[in-house]
């Protein structure tokens, strides 16, 4: 796991080290262990290295193939390399280290880009040919390694994080005001290739990006291609819940491979305690190190509960409790950690369990992407019942509603049910005038601009539409911050549920076998009958990282701060929010008259997001 970094220039102009240097310091929490450089003409790679597979110097990088031709930097871990490596020996390569590393590079040699089907795992990684003076970058399937770059007329940058590249871009930064929008309309981020600034684009997920330095414009150098469209790629459906069991088995077998010790993020929830119990019983891990935040018995977010249940078969069980206080201490690392908005305090607790595992353990797993892959929050019952109803189900659409209202006693489903069958521009309308608090006239200008988010994925026509549109539009975000979160502890955070073995056969289940008589995730909870204590296998409700940021909001030091920010005049001087309503809805959260702390957080982490990257 590591950082990477490059700079071109097409105007054939050397590159100049400190830059590099740079782009490298701005990250070196990514990689603590090592670092190194590669700089040839008009060329140069950095590299920062956080030691997970071969400890040794083995694993440096820039890495060379044995004929000095090619050169890579690479961020990730390939969990199938044992097996490609055995591949490519029977092909007649050869190896000098045990590193998951040569064998990627060694792989791209023997197959070009069609190397990129053979990997399991999560990856951004750039190749350098020497001899055609080309580049080519590759991105993971599901993007759970993160790849950023800036395109000028006579330059291309590229790294793992975004703020690498704002120490060389040379001139102050610009809020992109169409990513501002998502976000405060609909909780979104990530979507598209667009980032908060302007300037600084993604790479999107299962895309590569090849580079012809021969050419003298940047427009003319780049070739984008998808290499990986999940739509195409479905495999049969799993048979039964113990064939689906033994594929995640076998998922988490690989991710177990490290030369570090290993330790689960554990939230007391469905997807985090399915690992545990895996790794305890399938695997023996008594030894094992799991990490929660908890906030204190009856409050909102608290799993105590649930993740104790583990108490007599774990020795290991660690625990830090986030609160108004240490929130106050840590929004500016949280900020600087990000570098980009975060809609919801969510990722502020995996933040600290991430910071409380780094005394203990190099690589964590957790349960990201379950929710995504086998319809985990309840908006997914809308997503059902539109189903339901467009096939002329009806009866079952009935019997279906039923079972969610009498098991989750709560009509987010139906409301979802009903914001799924309105127009596409309506949705938006709905979405903007929920808490009221936008401001009219930037709504009017970027309303219609994007309909990703209330035409692909609020529009989706199946079950199986809208959680292919999840891994497309939705899940990224998600990927995003927990890699910033763990990086910025110098930790690697795996995901068994996202090996795309896993994924690929899942999504092709029909909706029963994914929402069965008002409970989600119902293959994954048949699998665990037996192996998961039955109070978690059963679970009606959905709480993940959340957190009682409802009333940390309503103390007296939040009070001051948020006062401090929504009355000052740089907040109201975005242009983005209706700056009296914004106010109201404070007053009202403050007189209990409703919760929006969700809505407060997106205020602060906004405002502190423009004082620190763009004022």
């Amino acid at each position: 796991m590591c950082g990477i970094s490059g700079i071109i220039h097409f105007n054939r102009a050397a590159v100049e080290e400190k830059q590099l240097k740079d782009m490298m310091t701005a990250m070196k929490h990514r990689g603590p262990n090592d670092d190194g450089t590669f700089i040839e003409d008009r060329l140069g790679f950095g590299f920062v290295r956080l030691s997970i597979i071969d400890l040794s110097m083995d694993g440096h990088q820039p890495m060379f193939s044995h004929d000095g031709r090619y050169v890579m930097i690479f961020n990730g871990e390939i969990f199938n390399y044992v097996e490609l490596r055995e591949e490519l020996k029977k092909l007649g390569r050869t190896f000098k280290t045990k590193t998951d590393t040569e064998v990627l590079l060694t792989a791209y040699q023997e197959w070009g880009e069609g190397m990129q089907h053979k990997l399991n795992g999560m990856w951004a990684c750039a190749i350098y040919d020497r001899e055609e003076k080309k580049v080519f970058i590759s991105r993971d399937r599901y993007g759970i390694k993160p790849l950023y770059y800036v395109l000028e007329e006579d330059r291309l940058l590229f790294a793992s994080e975004i703020p690498c590249l704002l120490s060389v871009l040379g001139r102050k930064p610009q809020p992109d005001q169409a990513a501002l929008f998502d976000f405060l309309v609909f909780n979104r981020t990530d979507q598209s290739e667009e980032t908060f600034f302007s300037e600084v684009k993604k790479l999107n997920h299962g895309y590569s990006l090849t580079i012809d330095l021969n050419s003298r414009k940047a427009t003319e150098a780049l070739t984008f291609r998808k290499w990986y469209d999940l739509r195409n790629e479905l495999k049969e459906p799993f048979l039964s819940a113990e064939e689906f069991r033994a594929k995640f088995t076998e998922s988490i077998d690989l991710r177990l491979r490290s030369d570090v010790p290993v330790g689960v993020c554990l939230s007391g929830g469905l997807d985090s305690s399915s690992i545990v119990s895996i790794l305890l019983q399938d695997f023996d891990k008594k030894d094992l190190h799991t990490f929660s935040a908890v906030y204190g018995e009856d409050k909102f977010g608290d799993e105590s509960k649930y993740i104790l249940l583990y108490k007599d078969e774990l020795d290991h069980m660690h625990f830090c409790q986030p609160n108004q206080h240490t929130l106050m201490e840590d929004i500016d690392s949280i900020v600087r950690a990000h570098a980009e908005p975060v809609a919801g305090t969510g990722p502020y607790a995996q933040y600290k369990v991430m910071k409380l595992a780094k005394d203990h353990v190099t690589v964590t797993l957790d349960g990201q992407g379950a929710d995504e892959m086998l319809a985990g929050y309840h908006y997914f019952f809308g997503f059902h019942f539109k189903n339901l109803l467009r096939k002329g189900r009806t009866g079952k659409l009935a019997s279906e509603m039923t079972h969610y209202y009498y098991k989750h006693t709560a009509f987010l489903g139906v409301l979802s049910f009903i914001l799924f069958m309105l127009p596409t521009a309506l949705r938006s309308r709905a979405r903007a005038m929920q808490n009221g608090y936008v401001d009219p006239e930037f709504y009017r200008a970027f309303a219609g601009e994007n309909t990703t988010i209330a035409g692909e994925l609020y529009g989706s026509l199946s079950m199986q539409d809208a959680l292919i549109n999840h891994f497309e539009y939705k899940l990224e975000h998600l990927l995003k911050w927990e890699d910033r979160n763990s990086m910025w502890f110098s930790l690697e955070a795996r995901v068994p549920f996202l090996d795309h073995n896993l994924v690929e056969r899942t999504l092709s289940l029909g909706d029963d076998m994914i929402i069965n008589e008002g409970m989600t995730k119902y293959i994954l909870r048949e699998a665990m009958k037996g192996r998961l204590p039955e109070k978690i296998r059963t679970r009606k409700d959905k709480i993940g990282f959340g957190t009682p940021h409802d009333e940390w909001f309503r103390t007296p030091m939040f009070q001051k701060y948020i006062n401090g920010i929504i009355h000052s005049d740089s907040f109201a001087s975005r242009g983005l929010v209706d700056v009296k309503k914004v106010q109201e809805l404070y007053k009202k959260h403050l007189a209990r008259n409703g919760n929006f702390g969700k809505e407060i957080w997106k205020w602060i982490h906004m405002e502190r997001w423009f004082n620190t990257f763009i004022d």
